[in-house]
């Protein structure tokens, strides 16, 4: 059946235009607010792309999108009708399904707060919104054009964060902080987002991008190498271990993919070689002009080589030996761990183990773990496997798609093996988006019969083809996005004015209370309420909403002290004994008392001192569920 055509090309420029705006400036906002250095960031990323959605669902939804077929539009949107077995699609949102559920099962079983909760909760609907709307694009025959927009947008955020990037390392004096961050990491450059690897995965996907762009002859194919030069040079800039090895993956996809052309196929042959001579070439600049090359510390092997990763993935696995069925609760491995006894453990407050596989695993308990990881893998083999069925000769656009959307889902997939990318929505919502590019089931070309032409009820439509009626809701998702990207930015404000309150502010304690009434911040209240005390008819009450967010050695302090207060003696203890494991120069002074050793008994110079509560050892053992 043929699809009708797709949109005019004033709409492809307005698609361009939105996909590099819901992809850039999230990307390129210096600028925040206390006390999340990331807000502004992911609400940027979610009103961008609810409105880039927004406007892709009203293409689907025009009066020549699709042709009604009579099938369940909803059904056949998501990927379950006209299959024999479970599709990939169904696979993925089934997945994310499962991990909205448990975000939300979370604030009930777990005593997670449901502004935690509910934060999570609509990350993952989200992910599913642009999972299925690019999935539809697909279904409706106009992949070609999304794709192509999606992928300007991605040069865009490209080229800027290169500038940020260079800017950083050549000209560290214009960087104000607002416009462009100031590197924290002398010698490397780390964007916007103050996360080389950050960077390196959003160049990565500039790359594909620009290469791809080349290859369906958007760009010439002269400057898409180049551009994929310029990304390649400032991921070497960036000093990103995960980057480096990512070099290996291009070059796998030039070995693997014989369909593209023999230019790309060799410049992506060449990408470590590539990356080598830059490397070399900045060493080289760095010893002649005597600048700080920071690439060349981070790969010089000294110190712990993988950044205490070793030591947070073998506590982790003690965790999931502990808890192996139901696990610690959904966004709860912070407070699981640091609850935990590990005397050997990294001294970083790690909110996240930095692997998806290890982070599901400890979270949901291996059952439902197994369970997500299957869905997954399932649709990753989908994924593949429709990347290489696709045949040139059938639909010549279709092949280097799949494909270069394949390999952006499989970088990101790569990262997270080492970090948390897909924790942020500016990363979550574009790898959302290729998957769906990856999974959505194309029309049937071989139909050329006029749109306008009456159906006969009895045809059967290409499979995945769906009705009008089944893409609204689509719309009306992507506008409910917009608002909320907005409107959260309202909710955080009150919470901003508690750690930086502007001239004539009210009183802490009023607006700590104000801030208690975020839907989605209020845990950053009750962290001010428990580090400040203002009063509390129950001094206990802001920990038990403020230990789930992060716990750090300033609110454990104040946890344990508040404890002691409260006459919970024993539980004080285990507080501060998790804290002193961690050895932090800020606790020094809370600790000081525990220098004085009393006289051992017999002793005739006096009566020894008695030791504070935070150097004595609790008489009943503890686990992390003692303190929910």
């Amino acid at each position: 059946m043929q699809i009708l055509e797709a949109a005019s090309p004033e709409r492809h420029v307005a698609w361009a235009g939105a996909a590099a705006v819901a992809l850039t400036a999230p990307t390129l906002l210096a600028f925040n607010l206390s006390p999340s250095s990331t807000f502004l960031n992911q609400a940027a990323a979610l009103f961008g792309w609810g409105v880039w959605l927004t406007l892709l669902g009203m293409a689907l939804t025009g009066p020549r999108a699709a042709w009604s077929t009579g099938r369940p539009g909803l059904s056949g949107l998501l990927g379950l009708s006209g299959w024999s077995g479970l599709s990939g699609l169904a696979a993925l949102q089934g997945a994310l399904a499962l991990l909205g559920a448990a975000a939300l099962a979370a604030a009930p079983l777990t005593q997670l707060p449901w502004s935690l909760a509910l934060s999570h909760a609509g990350l993952i609907a989200a992910a599913m919104l642009a999972v299925q709307v690019a999935a539809a694009s697909q279904h409706h025959g106009l992949a070609q054009p999304v794709c192509r927009a999606f992928c300007i947008g991605l040069v865009v955020a490209g080229v800027a964060s290169s500038v940020v990037g260079v800017v950083q390392v050549f000209a560290p004096q214009w960087a104000d902080g607002s416009w462009i961050a100031r590197t924290y990491i002398p010698g490397r450059a780390v964007g916007n987002l103050r996360q080389p690897n950050h960077l390196s995965s959003l160049l990565l996907w500039a790359t594909l991008a620009a290469l791809w762009l080349g290859e369906a002859r958007v760009l010439r194919r002269g400057a898409g190498f180049a551009l994929a030069l310029a990304f390649v040079f400032v991921v070497v800039l960036s000093g990103s271990r995960t980057g480096a090895v990512s070099m290996a993956l291009l070059a796998g996809w030039g070995v693997l993919d014989r369909r593209l052309s023999r230019a790309t196929r060799g410049a992506l042959l060449l990408a470590p070689v590539i990356y080598a001579v830059f490397w070399f070439g900045l060493s080289t600049w760095g010893q002649l002009t005597h600048e700080v090359f920071g690439g060349e510390k981070r790969f010089s092997g000294q110190g712990d080589i993988s950044s205490s990763r070793f030591g947070i993935w073998a506590n982790t696995l003690s965790l999931i030996r502990l808890h192996p069925w139901l696990g610690v609760g959904f966004g709860e491995f912070n407070f699981a761990w640091t609850l935990t006894p590990f005397p050997g453990r990294p001294v970083a407050f790690f909110d996240h183990t930095h692997n998806l596989i290890l982070q599901l695993a400890v979270e949901l308990g291996l059952p439902l773990a197994a369970s997500v990881l299957g869905l997954l893998g399932w649709a990753l083999t989908a994924a593949w496997r429709g990347a290489i069925a696709a045949r040139d000769d059938a639909d010549p656009a279709q092949a280097p798609l799949r494909r270069a959307a394949f390999m952006m889902v499989l970088l990101i997939l790569v990262h997270s093996l080492l970090e948390y990318p897909l924790w942020y929505a500016y990363f979550l919502l574009p790898a959302a988006f290729a998957f769906g590019l990856c999974l959505g089931v194309s029309p049937a070309p071989n139909d050329t019969r006029d749109p306008s032409e009456p159906r006969d009820p009895r045809d059967v439509p290409a499979r995945g083809v769906t009705s009008i009626a089944g893409t609204r809701p689509l719309v009306l998702a992507s506008l409910l996005l917009v608002f909320g990207g907005a409107a959260s930015v309202f909710d955080y404000l009150p919470v901003v004015a508690i750690f930086s309150p502007g001239p004539g502010a009210a009183p802490l304690a009023e607006r700590i209370a104000e801030g208690r009434r975020s839907v989605f911040f209020a845990h950053h209240a009750h962290y001010a309420a428990a580090t400040t005390p203002q009063g509390e008819p129950d001094p206990l009450t802001p920990f038990r909403s403020a230990s789930h967010y992060l716990l750090d050695a300033r609110l454990m302090q104040a946890w344990a002290e508040a404890l002691y207060a409260a006459g919970d003696v024993d539980r004080a203890r285990y507080v501060a004994q998790r804290l002193r494991e961690f050895g932090r120069e800020q606790s020094a002074d809370f600790f000081a008392p525990c220098a004085a050793v009393p006289e051992a008994p017999g002793a005739t110079s006096g009566t020894a001192p008695a030791l504070s509560f935070q150097c004595q050892a609790p008489t009943r053992a503890f686990r992390f569920d003692d303190f929910r």
